[in-house]
Protein backbone atom coordinates (compact mmCIF):
# COMPACT_ATOMS: atom_id res chain seq x y z
CA UNK A 1 0.00 0.00 0.00
CA UNK A 2 1.36 3.40 -1.07
CA UNK A 3 2.04 5.79 1.62
CA UNK A 4 0.67 9.33 1.86
CA UNK A 5 4.18 10.73 0.64
CA UNK A 6 4.10 9.05 -2.29
CA UNK A 7 -0.04 9.51 -3.06
CA UNK A 8 0.42 13.73 -2.94
CA UNK A 9 3.46 13.25 -5.01
CA UNK A 10 1.22 11.53 -7.50
CA UNK A 11 -1.44 14.22 -7.23
CA UNK A 12 1.40 17.27 -7.74
CA UNK A 13 2.45 14.86 -10.92
CA UNK A 14 -0.84 15.19 -12.25
CA UNK A 15 -1.81 18.95 -11.60
CA UNK A 16 1.31 19.74 -13.09
CA UNK A 17 1.05 17.93 -16.08
CA UNK A 18 -2.56 19.12 -16.60
CA UNK A 19 -1.82 22.49 -16.26
CA UNK A 20 1.55 22.40 -18.20
CA UNK A 21 -0.80 21.05 -21.29
CA UNK A 22 -3.64 23.28 -20.57
CA UNK A 23 -0.90 26.15 -20.76
CA UNK A 24 0.67 25.03 -24.19
CA UNK A 25 -2.95 24.35 -25.49
CA UNK A 26 -4.33 27.88 -24.72
CA UNK A 27 -0.93 29.07 -26.04
CA UNK A 28 -1.51 26.73 -28.94
CA UNK A 29 -5.39 27.88 -29.76
CA UNK A 30 -4.32 31.72 -29.24
CA UNK A 31 -1.27 31.63 -32.15
CA UNK A 32 -3.74 29.71 -34.35
CA UNK A 33 -6.62 32.14 -33.97
CA UNK A 34 -4.55 34.74 -36.25
CA UNK A 35 -4.63 37.41 -34.15
CA UNK A 36 -0.70 37.88 -33.91
CA UNK A 37 -0.09 36.81 -30.32
CA UNK A 38 1.03 38.34 -27.35
CA UNK A 39 4.36 38.96 -29.17
CA UNK A 40 2.77 41.25 -32.02
CA UNK A 41 2.45 45.38 -31.43
CA UNK A 42 -1.02 46.24 -32.11
CA UNK A 43 -2.55 49.76 -33.05
CA UNK A 44 -5.64 51.18 -32.45
CA UNK A 45 -7.61 52.88 -35.49
CA UNK A 46 -11.15 54.41 -35.68
CA UNK A 47 -13.72 55.05 -38.40
CA UNK A 48 -16.99 56.58 -38.51
CA UNK A 49 -20.25 55.04 -39.96
CA UNK A 50 -23.58 56.58 -40.00
CA UNK A 51 -25.31 53.05 -38.97
CA UNK A 52 -23.38 50.25 -36.30
CA UNK A 53 -25.94 47.71 -38.35
CA UNK A 54 -25.66 45.17 -35.74
CA UNK A 55 -21.90 45.54 -34.68
CA UNK A 56 -20.85 44.62 -31.71
CA UNK A 57 -17.42 44.45 -29.58
CA UNK A 58 -15.44 42.07 -29.98
CA UNK A 59 -16.30 41.16 -33.74
CA UNK A 60 -13.28 40.38 -35.49
CA UNK A 61 -11.88 43.34 -38.15
CA UNK A 62 -10.53 41.73 -41.66
CA UNK A 63 -8.27 42.99 -44.27
CA UNK A 64 -8.15 41.44 -47.39
CA UNK A 65 -10.56 38.39 -45.32
CA UNK A 66 -7.66 37.79 -43.30
CA UNK A 67 -8.42 38.34 -39.13
CA UNK A 68 -6.14 41.22 -37.72
CA UNK A 69 -8.12 42.00 -34.74
CA UNK A 70 -11.03 42.62 -33.21
CA UNK A 71 -13.70 45.77 -32.40
CA UNK A 72 -12.65 46.83 -29.15
CA UNK A 73 -15.96 49.86 -28.87
CA UNK A 74 -18.55 51.00 -30.45
CA UNK A 75 -19.75 54.57 -29.39
CA UNK A 76 -22.13 57.94 -30.54
CA UNK A 77 -20.33 60.73 -31.33
CA UNK A 78 -22.20 64.40 -31.04
CA UNK A 79 -19.52 66.35 -33.37
CA UNK A 80 -20.94 63.75 -36.47
CA UNK A 81 -24.30 64.36 -37.27
CA UNK A 82 -23.78 62.50 -40.59
CA UNK A 83 -21.14 59.16 -39.23
CA UNK A 84 -22.17 59.36 -35.76
CA UNK A 85 -20.91 56.02 -34.83
CA UNK A 86 -17.23 55.56 -33.66
CA UNK A 87 -15.94 52.11 -33.98
CA UNK A 88 -12.39 51.80 -32.47
CA UNK A 89 -10.72 48.65 -33.11
CA UNK A 90 -7.41 47.41 -32.13
CA UNK A 91 -5.31 45.56 -35.12
CA UNK A 92 -1.88 44.37 -35.03
CA UNK A 93 0.89 45.55 -37.17
CA UNK A 94 1.41 42.06 -39.07
CA UNK A 95 0.45 42.54 -41.74
CA UNK A 96 1.00 46.15 -41.62
CA UNK A 97 2.47 46.52 -45.50
CA UNK A 98 -0.78 46.28 -46.58
CA UNK A 99 -2.75 48.53 -44.28
CA UNK A 100 -2.40 52.04 -45.21
CA UNK A 101 -3.53 55.47 -43.77
CA UNK A 102 -5.87 55.78 -47.15
CA UNK A 103 -7.29 52.19 -46.95
CA UNK A 104 -11.42 52.15 -46.36
CA UNK A 105 -13.30 50.59 -43.66
CA UNK A 106 -17.01 48.79 -44.56
CA UNK A 107 -18.91 46.66 -42.55
CA UNK A 108 -20.34 43.59 -44.07
CA UNK A 109 -22.15 40.08 -43.43
CA UNK A 110 -20.90 36.81 -43.16
CA UNK A 111 -23.59 35.16 -45.11
CA UNK A 112 -27.16 36.77 -45.20
CA UNK A 113 -27.71 35.50 -41.59
CA UNK A 114 -24.11 35.97 -39.98
CA UNK A 115 -22.18 38.33 -37.80
CA UNK A 116 -21.46 41.81 -38.88
CA UNK A 117 -17.68 42.40 -39.21
CA UNK A 118 -15.60 45.34 -40.09
CA UNK A 119 -13.50 44.75 -43.09
CA UNK A 120 -10.67 46.80 -44.84
CA UNK A 121 -10.23 47.32 -48.32
CA UNK A 122 -6.52 48.52 -49.88
CA UNK A 123 -6.58 47.36 -52.77
CA UNK A 124 -6.07 51.07 -54.18
CA UNK A 125 -4.60 52.20 -50.96
CA UNK A 126 -1.16 53.90 -51.88
CA UNK A 127 -0.47 56.43 -48.85
CA UNK A 128 2.04 55.13 -46.33
CA UNK A 129 1.47 52.64 -43.41
CA UNK A 130 -1.32 53.52 -40.69
CA UNK A 131 0.03 53.80 -37.29
CA UNK A 132 -1.50 54.00 -33.83
CA UNK A 133 -5.10 56.50 -33.65
CA UNK A 134 -5.27 56.89 -37.26
CA UNK A 135 -9.08 57.33 -38.52
CA UNK A 136 -9.93 55.28 -41.55
CA UNK A 137 -12.38 56.62 -44.25
CA UNK A 138 -15.72 54.55 -43.92
CA UNK A 139 -17.54 53.62 -47.07
CA UNK A 140 -20.99 52.63 -46.38
CA UNK A 141 -22.34 49.06 -47.87
CA UNK A 142 -25.82 48.58 -48.52
CA UNK A 143 -27.41 46.79 -45.58
CA UNK A 144 -29.68 43.44 -45.67
CA UNK A 145 -32.52 45.76 -45.09
CA UNK A 146 -31.28 48.16 -47.89
CA UNK A 147 -31.44 45.60 -50.56
CA UNK A 148 -35.01 44.56 -49.62
CA UNK A 149 -35.97 48.24 -49.61
CA UNK A 150 -34.96 48.49 -53.01
CA UNK A 151 -35.82 45.39 -54.11
CA UNK A 152 -39.59 45.92 -52.92
CA UNK A 153 -40.38 47.95 -56.19
CA UNK A 154 -38.76 45.06 -58.17
CA UNK A 155 -41.05 42.65 -56.41
CA UNK A 156 -44.58 44.83 -56.42
CA UNK A 157 -43.90 45.21 -60.59
CA UNK A 158 -43.50 40.90 -60.51
CA UNK A 159 -46.34 40.93 -58.84
CA UNK A 160 -48.27 43.15 -60.45
CA UNK A 161 -47.03 40.85 -63.80
CA UNK A 162 -47.88 37.83 -62.21
CA UNK A 163 -51.39 39.15 -61.63
CA UNK A 164 -52.22 39.90 -64.63
CA UNK A 165 -50.29 36.23 -66.18
CA UNK A 166 -52.96 34.68 -64.26
CA UNK A 167 -56.25 36.54 -66.00
CA UNK A 168 -54.62 36.04 -69.08
CA UNK A 169 -54.43 32.21 -68.16
CA UNK A 170 -58.32 32.54 -66.75
CA UNK A 171 -59.35 33.95 -69.93
CA UNK A 172 -57.53 31.83 -71.79
CA UNK A 173 -58.88 28.77 -69.90
CA UNK A 174 -62.41 30.14 -70.29
CA UNK A 175 -62.21 29.46 -74.05
CA UNK A 176 -62.12 33.33 -75.16
CA UNK A 177 -59.39 35.00 -77.51
CA UNK A 178 -57.65 33.59 -80.35
CA UNK A 179 -55.28 31.51 -77.91
CA UNK A 180 -58.43 30.38 -75.98
CA UNK A 181 -60.62 29.38 -79.30
CA UNK A 182 -57.50 27.44 -80.42
CA UNK A 183 -57.05 25.70 -77.73
CA UNK A 184 -60.85 24.92 -76.27
CA UNK A 185 -63.11 25.41 -79.47
CA UNK A 186 -63.91 21.84 -81.03
CA UNK A 187 -64.60 23.61 -84.19
CA UNK A 188 -61.03 23.69 -84.63
CA UNK A 189 -60.31 20.34 -83.92
CA UNK A 190 -62.68 18.88 -85.92
CA UNK A 191 -61.23 21.08 -88.85
CA UNK A 192 -58.14 20.02 -88.03
CA UNK A 193 -59.14 16.37 -87.87
CA UNK A 194 -60.84 16.84 -91.60
CA UNK A 195 -57.94 18.08 -93.09
CA UNK A 196 -55.49 15.77 -92.01
CA UNK A 197 -57.92 13.01 -93.22
CA UNK A 198 -58.10 14.96 -96.24
CA UNK A 199 -54.63 14.93 -96.42
CA UNK A 200 -54.57 10.97 -95.81
CA UNK A 201 -56.72 10.56 -98.34
CA UNK A 202 -54.38 12.91 -100.92
CA UNK A 203 -50.84 10.84 -99.67
CA UNK A 204 -53.35 7.53 -100.22
CA UNK A 205 -54.41 8.23 -104.00
CA UNK A 206 -50.76 9.64 -104.57
CA UNK A 207 -49.32 6.25 -103.07
CA UNK A 208 -52.36 4.28 -105.51
CA UNK A 209 -51.02 5.98 -108.60
CA UNK A 210 -54.09 8.40 -108.78
CA UNK A 211 -54.54 12.04 -110.24
CA UNK A 212 -51.02 13.60 -111.91
CA UNK A 213 -48.28 13.40 -109.45
CA UNK A 214 -49.19 9.70 -108.42
CA UNK A 215 -47.90 8.45 -111.93
CA UNK A 216 -44.58 10.18 -110.97
CA UNK A 217 -44.24 8.82 -108.15
CA UNK A 218 -45.55 5.22 -108.51
CA UNK A 219 -45.13 4.89 -112.33
CA UNK A 220 -41.60 3.29 -113.78
CA UNK A 221 -42.80 5.48 -117.08
CA UNK A 222 -42.15 8.68 -115.87
CA UNK A 223 -38.64 7.05 -113.94
CA UNK A 224 -37.52 6.06 -117.14
CA UNK A 225 -38.55 9.10 -119.23
CA UNK A 226 -36.43 10.90 -116.62
CA UNK A 227 -32.98 8.39 -117.22
CA UNK A 228 -34.00 8.95 -121.33
CA UNK A 229 -33.64 12.64 -120.71
CA UNK A 230 -30.69 12.54 -118.60
CA UNK A 231 -28.80 10.15 -121.04
CA UNK A 232 -30.01 12.95 -123.59
CA UNK A 233 -27.86 15.31 -121.40
CA UNK A 234 -24.98 13.29 -120.88
CA UNK A 235 -25.13 12.56 -125.07
CA UNK A 236 -25.16 16.00 -125.41
CA UNK A 237 -22.01 17.05 -123.13
CA UNK A 238 -19.69 14.70 -124.44
CA UNK A 239 -20.62 16.08 -127.79
CA UNK A 240 -19.65 19.48 -126.79
CA UNK A 241 -17.00 18.22 -125.16
CA UNK A 242 -15.68 16.05 -128.46
CA UNK A 243 -15.96 19.40 -130.36
CA UNK A 244 -19.17 18.34 -132.68
CA UNK A 245 -21.89 20.73 -133.64
CA UNK A 246 -21.92 24.46 -133.15
CA UNK A 247 -21.63 24.82 -129.54
CA UNK A 248 -18.90 22.22 -129.59
CA UNK A 249 -16.78 24.30 -132.27
CA UNK A 250 -17.83 27.11 -130.17
CA UNK A 251 -16.13 25.48 -126.96
CA UNK A 252 -13.18 23.30 -129.06
CA UNK A 253 -12.29 25.07 -132.35
CA UNK A 254 -9.13 27.35 -131.81
CA UNK A 255 -10.08 29.01 -134.53
CA UNK A 256 -12.53 30.96 -132.76
CA UNK A 257 -10.55 31.79 -130.29
CA UNK A 258 -8.38 33.24 -132.41
CA UNK A 259 -10.70 34.71 -134.58
CA UNK A 260 -11.91 36.80 -131.67
CA UNK A 261 -8.43 37.36 -129.96
CA UNK A 262 -7.80 39.01 -133.64
CA UNK A 263 -11.21 40.84 -132.96
CA UNK A 264 -10.77 42.35 -129.75
CA UNK A 265 -6.71 43.17 -131.28
CA UNK A 266 -8.56 45.02 -134.22
CA UNK A 267 -10.77 46.67 -131.61
CA UNK A 268 -8.04 47.61 -129.64
CA UNK A 269 -6.01 49.07 -132.25
CA UNK A 270 -9.02 51.52 -133.52
CA UNK A 271 -9.38 52.79 -130.21
CA UNK A 272 -5.63 53.23 -129.66
CA UNK A 273 -5.95 55.24 -133.43
CA UNK A 274 -8.99 57.33 -132.06
CA UNK A 275 -7.03 58.50 -128.79
CA UNK A 276 -4.19 59.24 -130.97
CA UNK A 277 -6.29 61.37 -133.25
CA UNK A 278 -5.93 59.34 -136.38
CA UNK A 279 -8.34 58.74 -139.15
CA UNK A 280 -12.16 60.82 -139.62
CA UNK A 281 -13.53 59.74 -135.74
CA UNK A 282 -9.98 60.81 -134.35
CA UNK A 283 -9.90 63.84 -135.69
CA UNK A 284 -13.69 64.70 -134.79
CA UNK A 285 -12.51 63.27 -131.22
CA UNK A 286 -9.33 65.55 -130.85
CA UNK A 287 -9.76 68.31 -133.38
CA UNK A 288 -10.93 71.67 -131.67
CA UNK A 289 -12.32 72.92 -135.08
CA UNK A 290 -14.52 70.52 -135.91
CA UNK A 291 -15.57 70.94 -132.01
CA UNK A 292 -16.41 74.32 -132.60
CA UNK A 293 -18.22 73.89 -136.35
CA UNK A 294 -20.20 71.19 -134.70
CA UNK A 295 -21.04 73.75 -131.59
CA UNK A 296 -21.85 76.19 -134.27
CA UNK A 297 -24.08 73.48 -136.06
CA UNK A 298 -26.11 72.75 -132.93
CA UNK A 299 -26.26 76.51 -132.03
CA UNK A 300 -27.86 77.33 -135.67
CA UNK A 301 -29.86 74.43 -135.71
CA UNK A 302 -31.21 75.72 -132.30
CA UNK A 303 -32.10 79.00 -133.43
CA UNK A 304 -33.65 77.09 -136.75
CA UNK A 305 -36.14 75.64 -134.44
CA UNK A 306 -37.05 78.49 -132.12
CA UNK A 307 -37.83 80.50 -135.50
CA UNK A 308 -39.98 77.40 -136.90
CA UNK A 309 -41.54 77.38 -132.87
CA UNK A 310 -42.36 80.92 -133.97
CA UNK A 311 -43.85 80.70 -136.96
CA UNK A 312 -41.25 82.68 -138.33
CA UNK A 313 -40.06 82.48 -142.21
CA UNK A 314 -41.86 80.16 -144.94
CA UNK A 315 -41.11 76.91 -143.17
CA UNK A 316 -42.55 78.75 -139.55
CA UNK A 317 -45.35 79.50 -141.76
CA UNK A 318 -45.97 75.96 -142.92
CA UNK A 319 -45.77 74.72 -139.48
CA UNK A 320 -47.84 77.12 -137.55
CA UNK A 321 -50.09 79.08 -140.04
CA UNK A 322 -53.71 77.47 -140.13
CA UNK A 323 -54.57 78.56 -143.11
CA UNK A 324 -52.31 76.44 -144.60
CA UNK A 325 -54.11 73.75 -143.09
CA UNK A 326 -57.23 74.98 -144.04
CA UNK A 327 -56.62 75.09 -147.53
CA UNK A 328 -54.93 72.09 -147.68
CA UNK A 329 -58.06 70.20 -145.88
CA UNK A 330 -60.65 72.89 -148.57
CA UNK A 331 -58.48 71.39 -151.28
CA UNK A 332 -58.54 67.56 -150.51
CA UNK A 333 -62.03 67.66 -150.07
CA UNK A 334 -62.69 69.46 -153.19
CA UNK A 335 -60.31 66.62 -154.90
CA UNK A 336 -62.46 63.99 -153.17
CA UNK A 337 -65.40 65.46 -154.48
CA UNK A 338 -64.21 65.36 -158.31
CA UNK A 339 -63.09 62.13 -158.10
CA UNK A 340 -66.42 60.97 -157.25
CA UNK A 341 -68.22 63.04 -159.67
CA UNK A 342 -66.02 61.85 -161.87
CA UNK A 343 -66.55 57.95 -161.01
CA UNK A 344 -70.13 58.79 -161.13
CA UNK A 345 -70.23 60.53 -164.55
CA UNK A 346 -67.01 59.78 -166.44
CA UNK A 347 -68.22 60.93 -169.72
CA UNK A 348 -69.06 64.35 -168.44
CA UNK A 349 -65.27 64.63 -167.81
CA UNK A 350 -63.82 62.29 -170.04
CA UNK A 351 -65.06 63.12 -173.71
CA UNK A 352 -62.57 64.00 -176.11
CA UNK A 353 -63.79 65.74 -179.53
CA UNK A 354 -62.14 65.92 -182.97
CA UNK A 355 -62.81 68.49 -185.08
CA UNK A 356 -60.97 68.21 -188.88
CA UNK A 357 -60.69 71.44 -190.65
Amino acid sequence: MPSQKQLKWSQLRVGLTVLVASITLGFLIFLMSGTGGWFTRKITIRSFFDNAQGLREGAPVRLAGVDIGNVTGIHIVHDKPQTPVEVTMKVNTKYSFNLRKDSVTLMSTAGILGETFVDIDSSTAKGPEAVDGDVLAAHDAPAIQDVVRASQGTLENIDILLKRVDRIMAFIESGQGSIGKVIYDPALYNQLNATVTEFKGLVDDIQSGKGSIGPLITSDEAYKKAIAAIDKINLMVDDLQAGKGTAGKLLKDPELFDNANKTIANVRQITDDINAGKGAIGKMTHDEVFAQHLQTLMGNLSALSDHLEKGEGTAGMLFKDPALYNNSSQMLVETRELVKSIRENPKKYLTFRVKVF
